[in-house]
């Protein structure tokens, strides 16, 4: 971003698509070994977060569609860290469990990603990174009054 307009350098939405391009990359650098991507990584929390989940389940708790979902489930069924088993209290559905490769993939893929964001957060003190994320969350997760 140091190639940039100094004029841009103010602007929220500039900061805000920069540093999370910054965070990307810095992610992907950081999950390369484990053959998966942020997304999957997501996936993979979600999935552990919980009892075993439905596909719908699943994509309700990531904010995606099914077809999404589907295609997120079968790439980590292919890499063998997720598995679609029959529901044992309704055998129309299918729940998505983590495989043993699939838990350990996510244990040592959630380090990574975490000493990522410590990188992505180095510039900060120490002591602003908890505002500096209650922050984020207070404007990510706001929803306007429709009233």
């Amino acid at each position: 971003m140091s190639n940039t307009a100094p004029e841009l350098n103010t602007r929220l939405g500039h900061l805000l698509k920069h540093a999370q391009l910054r965070l990307t990359e810095l992610h992907a650098e950081a999950l390369a070994p484990f053959g998966i991507s942020g997304r999957e990584l997501a996936v993979l929390l979600v999935l552990a977060g919980q009892e075993a989940a439905s596909q719908q389940q699943a994509a309700g708790r990531l904010g995606v569609d099914r077809t999404t979902m589907v295609a997120f489930l079968d790439t980590l069924e292919g890499k063998e860290l997720v598995a679609r088993r029959p529901d044992p209290d309704d055998r129309r559905r299918n729940v998505v469990v983590l495989t043993a490769k699939g838990e350990d993939v996510l244990r040592r893929a959630t380090a990574a990603s975490d000493a990522a964001e410590r990188r992505f957060l180095a510039p900060l003190a120490a002591a602003d990174t908890p505002g500096f994320r209650a922050a984020l969350q207070a404007v990510a997760l706001h929803q306007d009054d429709p009233a």
